[in-house]
């Protein structure tokens, strides 16, 4: 596929400029939010135009992603990664403008009925046609200098997955504390390396052989407010109780007693939430109380 550009005297100047400092280079990576024209080896004079294969330009790796109803969220994070080379989504049937959305930046969209989230990433995975899988939740975002940082470690280091920290929004806050942060999750690998792990929730991707950490972050807007919190709370604590209950069978008084608050002050003290302001002792006292329905659920 071609695509034609007209050059001026500023693209010259810093493509030429570019691509002296990346000779050995075949393509170089340029953050569009620094300058949109991200190809290198160019040559043209004033006026004239060019041709450029459109390859050369792609973020290389397949982005999966998993939706139900998120037309909230899903275009930011569609337009963070509008150069990959793939991106998969696996619909959950939303209901809302998520696949319409979805269809303006591809066309490879399947819909199953909701499995898990495990089994619908998996899905996701199994459709991608690349070397290299990113995965990417509709709340999270890309940003140029990950972007330009994957492009580097997928061809320069030996390995087949790679854990990348997450940069936690909560009711619009970085939260730098609570355990929150770095929060480093693997979302880089290999696909004939990686596959995820089939479990209720809290899905893991295993990696079979050498892993890495890249050191930008992976934007995660979460929660959108305290409703949007309590309203996943439900849901993900059902799910964490199911899990629990297979391994561990119903839990008793003293977990209900003890690790709530345990929780709390692990968050809160123990993991600097204080440091955090409100915005920390409201996530501590919340994820206390998601601990007391994931133990008391068991019991249903």
């Amino acid at each position: 596929m071609k695509a034609c550009f007209s050059i001026s005297i500023i693209d010259i100047f810093i493509t030429t400029r570019l691509s002296c400092l990346n000779r050995l280079n075949r393509f170089l990576f340029i953050p569009p939010t620094r300058y949109t024209l991200r190809p290198v080896f160019l040559s043209a004079t004033i006026g004239t135009e060019f041709t450029m294969d459109k390859e050369a330009y792609l973020f290389p790796v397949s982005v999966a992603i998993i939706t139900k109803n998120e037309e909230q969220n899903i275009e930011d994070a569609l337009k963070s990664v509008v150069d990959a080379k793939e991106i998969v989504i696996v619909d959950a049937f939303s209901s809302d403008r998520t696949v319409e959305i979805c269809r303006k930046y591809t066309d490879k969209i399947f819909q199953h009925e909701w499995e898990g989230f495990a089994l619908q990433k998996q899905k996701a995975v199994d459709y991608a046609k690349g070397e290299w899988i990113l995965i990417l939740d509709a709340d999270e975002r890309v940003t140029p200098e990950l972007k330009a940082e994957i492009i580097n470690a997928v061809s320069a280091f030996d390995c087949n997955g790679f854990y990348i920290p997450r940069e936690n929004y909560f009711l619009g806050k970085w939260i730098k504390h609570s355990g929150w942060w770095p929060d480093y999750t693997l979302r880089l690998f290999r696909k004939n390396k990686g596959y995820f792990e089939i479990r209720e929730v809290h899905e893991k991707i295993i990696v079979e052989g050498k892993t890495e950490y890249l050191k930008q972050p992976l934007k995660h807007f979460t929660y959108r407010s305290l409703s949007d919190f309590i309203f996943r709370m439900d849901n993900y604590s059902a799910l964490a109780a199911r899990e629990l209950k297979k391994k561990k069978g119903a839990a008793g008084l003293l977990s209900l007693l003890i690790r709530p608050p345990a929780t709390f002050i692990k968050m809160y003290c123990l993991r600097l939430g204080f440091l955090d302001g409100i915005h920390g002792l409201i996530l501590a006292v919340l994820y206390s109380y998601y601990t007391f329905l994931k133990y008391a659920k068991t019991r249903d």
